[in-house]
C-alpha cells in the first residue's frame, strides 16, 4: 500500500513539474512573439514610412536628423524630425493596422515632439551615437545598421539590427539590445548573436527554399530571439519560406512564415518528434 502510494506521489510530482515547465516555456514563447511583432510593427513603419517622405517631401529632407516609428492603439506612426538642437517634426506618417502601405496620412504641419515621441527621439539619438563609438558593435560589407526605438509599459530600450544593402539575402545576427533607465539614459547593452548569418532567399533559379534554419550559441541562448522574429515578418513575405528553425542546444524554436506563429520545443520533445516519425515512416529514413 505504502508503495502504491509513494509511486502515485512521483508520478504526481512529475506530471506537476512538466506541466510547470511546460506553461513557463509558453510565457516565454508569447514573450519573445510580442516583442517580435512589436519590433516588426515599427520598422515596418519606417521602412514604407521613409519611401513616402523621399518621395513626397525632397525639400524637408536636406532638413532631416533622422526618424523613428511607434506604435499607438490603433496606428502605426513614422516621424521625421528636424536637425535642430531643440527639433521638431517635419513629417508624420500614420498607417493603419492593416499593413497596407497605401492606407496612410501624410502630415507636413511643423510641431514640436509630443512627451512619448521626445522619449524616443532621446533614445534614438543616444542609441546611434554609441553604436558610432563604441567597438561593441560590428559593421560589415554591403549592410547596414539600423536603430529601433522601443517604449513599453514604462521600459525603455533599443534594438540595433544588420540589414542587408544587396537583394535576395536575409541577414541574422550581428544585433544588439541597449537598455535605457527613466532619464533616458544608456544602463546595459547586450550582444544578441555573436555573429553574423545571411540566408538567400534561393538557392538557385532550379530550387525553391520552403525551410530554413540557423543556430544558436549557447551565449546567444535557447530561443529564438525577438530580432529574429522582426526580421522574418519583414522578408518572409518576399520568399517562398514556410518555416524557419531555431536550433540551441536545450530548445528547437520554429516559426510558421505563413501564419505568423511561433511554437518552442524541448530538444528532448524534438528527439522524440523525430524518433516517432522513424517508427511510423520506416521507408524514409
Amino acid at each position: 500500500m505504502i508503495k502504491h502510494i509513494l509511486i502515485s506521489v512521483v508520478l504526481l510530482a512529475s506530471a506537476t513539474c512538466a506541466f510547470a515547465q511546460h506553461e513557463e516555456l509558453d510565457k516565454i514563447t508569447d514573450s519573445i512573439s510580442n516583442e517580435g511583432k512589436a519590433l516588426y510593427h515599427s520598422e515596418w513603419a519606417s521602412w514604407y514610412g521613409t519611401d513616402i517622405f523621399v518621395a513626397k517631401c525632397p525639400a524637408k529632407r536636406p532638413l532631416s536628423g533622422g526618424y523613428f516609428s511607434y506604435e499607438t492603439d490603433n496606428n502605426l506612426i513614422n516621424l521625421f524630425f528636424s536637425k535642430d538642437a531643440e527639433p521638431v517634426v517635419l513629417a508624420t506618417i500614420t498607417f493603419g493596422k492593416d499593413f497596407n502601405a497605401e492606407n496612410y496620412k501624410l502630415d507636413t504641419v511643423p510641431r514640436k515632439l509630443n512627451k512619448i515621441e521626445h522619449d524616443y527621439y532621446m533614445i534614438r539619438i543616444a542609441a546611434s551615437k554609441r553604436a558610432q563609438s563604441d567597438t561593441t558593435f560590428k559593421y560589415f560589407k554591403n549592410t547596414s545598421l539600423n536603430i529601433i526605438p522601443l517604449v513599453q509599459k514604462g521600459v525603455k530600450k533599443a534594438y540595433a539590427l544588420t540589414g542587408p544593402n544587396a537583394n535576395g539575402v536575409v541577414i541574422f545576427g550581428n544585433d544588439y539590445l541597449i537598455n535605457f533607465n527613466e532619464a533616458n539614459e544608456i544602463t546595459t547593452i547586450k550582444t544578441l548573436h555573436k555573429n553574423i548569418i545571411p540566408i538567400y532567399m534561393k538557392a538557385d533559379s532550379n530550387k525553391t527554399i520552403l525551410s530554413t534554419m540557423h543556430s544558436h550559441l549557447p551565449e546567444t541562448g535557447d530561443f529564438i530571439t525577438a530580432t529574429d522574429i522582426c526580421t522574418l515578418m519583414l522578408y518572409e513575405k518576399f520568399t517562398p519560406w514556410s518555416t524557419h528553425y531555431v536550433i540551441s542546444k536545450n530548445n528547437v524554436s520554429i516559426w510558421d512564415c505563413k501564419k505568423d506563429i511561433l511554437v518552442i520545443l524541448t530538444m528532448d520533445a524534438w528527439k522524440r518528434i523525430g524518433a516517432d516519425q522513424k517508427t511510423s515512416n520506416p521507408d524514409k529514413q
